[in-house]
């Protein structure tokens, strides 16, 4: 039960700021949640130590996620509280995509006392989808996993406002949902030169081009190359850009400060330029920006 993507799944990345209470997903029964960036550490992982949860990462933009997830929903209601399903929507939740190396949906993951267990990419039938969940279940029992969670109270989460889609996005978005990331990238930079002042549109240009830039690279290769040829720039960067992609954010902004600190002129202004784009990706607020921040001005001064 592997992804075809290399790689650890590393979800120490998730920005964990003070966590709301998981809401019942709308309309989906009695065992399913959504999951944001803020309530991911108490209602998945912190879940997950007390019965099994699975991750199940969808768009409102592809219509055959939404069809799965009611299928999802539908199997994990008989098993009677041994698994949660955790709804988590990757447009308005990129970061939980970017650590689970999300390149389409949908895309479900089991969490089995924190530690995520790859099941399946697309959909799959409802016999597919019943023998993994056994079989997870099985493991989780292995592990000394066997709580149960009460059902969700039925009354639902309290109404909010709908939140209407930016058309300024459009195009990009539906390129983004046929991974077409090279088509995305140029629609968002449209967007940018238009609204330069825009961090929205700044957030997810940077966002996009780091998946465009590691869609389908072998992370073992990527490694050797950059380990084999520590002053190839273009090696040195593919690898800080998987490290960001896999939560190893420590690593990649050290490996390209170290960059800045051994080149010069256009070679260390492209460095210079691929970190900055980094910092976005990662996020301002990340404390783990400001401190690297902190070392490149000194690098560069």
């Amino acid at each position: 039960m592997n992804f075809s993507r290399p790689g650890a799944i590393d979800l120490s990345a998730l920005k964990q700021p003070p966590a709301r209470p998981a809401q019942p997903a709308s309309g989906t029964g009695s065992y399913v949640v959504d999951i944001t960036e803020q309530n991911f550490q108490t209602a998945a992982l912190e879940a997950s130590m007390q019965y099994v949860v699975v991750l199940n990462l969808w768009s409102p933009r592809s219509a055959q996620s939404e069809t799965f997830n009611t299928l999802l929903a539908s199997i994990v209601a008989t098993y009677d509280g041994q698994i949660v399903l955790a709804q988590v929507d990757i447009d308005a939740n990129p970061a939980i995509g970017q650590a689970l190396q999300a390149q389409a949906v949908p895309l479900t993951v089991g969490l089995v006392k924190g530690q995520p267990v790859p099941l399946f990419q697309g959909t799959v039938d409802e016999i597919e989808v019943r023998r993994y969940f056994d079989e997870l279940v099985n493991v989780a029992a292995q592990n000394g996993l066997t709580g149960r969670a009460q059902p969700i109270d039925d009354a639902g989460p309290v109404e909010e406002p709908e939140e209407v889609d930016d058309p300024r996005f459009a195009a990009a978005d539906a390129a983004f949902a046929e991974s077409d990331f090279d088509t995305a990238v140029l629609e968002y930079e449209k967007i940018l030169a238009q609204y330069p002042a825009d961090s929205e549109v700044a957030e997810r240009l940077a966002g996009v081009k780091l998946l465009a830039r590691t869609q389908g690279v072998d992370l073992q290769a990527a490694r050797k190359a950059a380990a084999d040829g520590p002053d190839d720039l273009e090696a040195q960067l593919l690898v800080a850009d998987l490290d960001v992609s896999g939560g190893h954010v420590d690593d990649a902004f050290d490996r390209l400060i170290g960059l800045v600190r051994r080149t010069a002129g256009d070679e260390r202004e492209g460095v210079r330029e691929r970190l900055l784009e980094l910092f976005t990706v990662v996020g301002a607020a990340d404390p783990r920006v400001a401190s690297a921040r902190r070392v490149l001005a000194s690098a560069l001064f």
